[in-house]
């Protein structure tokens, strides 16, 4: 029996060694002024934050076995139903450079290769899985070892249990994966750039493109775009919503929180206009801070009713 439960699915998962420096000199010795290192990765990022929102969440995916205890940590910490799969060797380290002029570069690696055995055994787990949940989320980049098509076997398997999907990825994980008609997709302006072949000059290149991914079966649309917010389409309209100003402090996992209000507003059955309000909340209060999570609902609250959102007919852009 389906309920309200959401599943994340992150596949090439990450610790995080994040860093707070002044300014990065390359070719010399930088002092930090404060660094991290915990689990992470897109899905598990959502999940953490789905878990404030007192959604029960379960997590899959595939761990490296030599370095699994961070995420057995954090999903014990978080009230996150552990389901992933384990693989030999260790779960890769991801570096974010943050200076104080709130630039941000990420070195990411590439990650575990993954077997045909693991890689079976998660299968087996997620279908598993799929018949408790209404919604499962797929994010992040596809490991070594897999066919960039993974996403869009994985989809088009678990919308036969009556999965509503939503998929944030990007490359070729990605434009495999639309082929199968995710419910939401939730590019960046660049990442929808990159699967249109070329540059998006203004809104109606933007609502072009997003338009071509609905006739490939997806139902929304999500175009973030930093600090101009993000804009959603559907059927027959637009929403443009811009989010209230904050103190910016990090933007790192600002994207995986706007997923997380997404999946949250799916999941309730809420109405588009409060989901995206929501989610728009949601990632402004991850970048007023360092690492993802609501760390006060009164201030989410707060935000949340500063949210600027505007709907419009998909025509009046044509």
């Amino acid at each position: 029996m389906k309920h309200n439960a959401i599943l994340t699915v992150t596949l090439n998962p990450a610790l995080d060694l994040t860093v707070d420096t002044d300014e990065i000199h390359l070719g010399e010795v930088n002092i930090a002024n404060a660094g991290t290192l915990h689990a992470a990765g897109k899905g598990i990022n959502v999940a953490r934050v789905l878990s404030d929102l007192n959604m029960h969440v379960t997590a899959t995916g595939i761990l490296g076995a030599g370095n699994e205890q961070p995420f057995v940590d954090l999903c014990r910490d978080q009230h996150i139903r552990n389901e992933f799969c384990r693989e030999q060797g260790h779960t890769r380290i991801n570096v974010k450079l943050t200076e104080g002029s709130h630039r941000t570069t990420d070195i990411n690696l590439p990650g575990l290769e993954v077997s045909s055995t693991a890689l079976a055994r998660f299968r087996q787990t997620l279908f598993g899985l799929a018949e408790q949940f209404r919604v499962i989320v797929l994010a992040g980049s596809l490991p070594r070892g897999v066919s960039p098509s993974l996403y869009t076997d994985l989809i088009r398997e678990v919308k036969a249990f009556g999965c509503l999907t939503i998929l944030d990825t990007s490359g070729e994980a990605f434009a495999e994966a639309v082929k199968a008609g995710p419910t939401v997709v939730k590019p960046n302006r660049e990442e929808l750039a990159q699967w249109l072949g070329r540059p998006i000059l203004d809104m109606n290149d933007e609502m072009m493109a997003a338009i071509q991914l609905r006739a490939l079966g997806v139902q929304e649309v999500v175009v973030s775009d930093g600090k101009n917010g993000f804009r959603w389409y559907g059927a027959n309209d637009i929403y443009s919503v811009m989010p209230p100003t904050v103190t910016m402090v990090s933007t790192v996992g600002a994207g995986d929180s706007l997923v997380a209000g997404l999946a949250y507003g799916l999941a309730k059955n809420k109405s588009t206009s409060l989901t995206l309000t929501c989610a728009a909340a949601i990632s402004a209060h991850a970048v007023e801070q360092i690492g993802v999570g609501i760390r006060s609902t009164e201030r989410l609250m707060e935000l949340q009713s500063a949210v600027g959102i505007e709907r419009m007919a998909l025509e009046s852009l044509a």
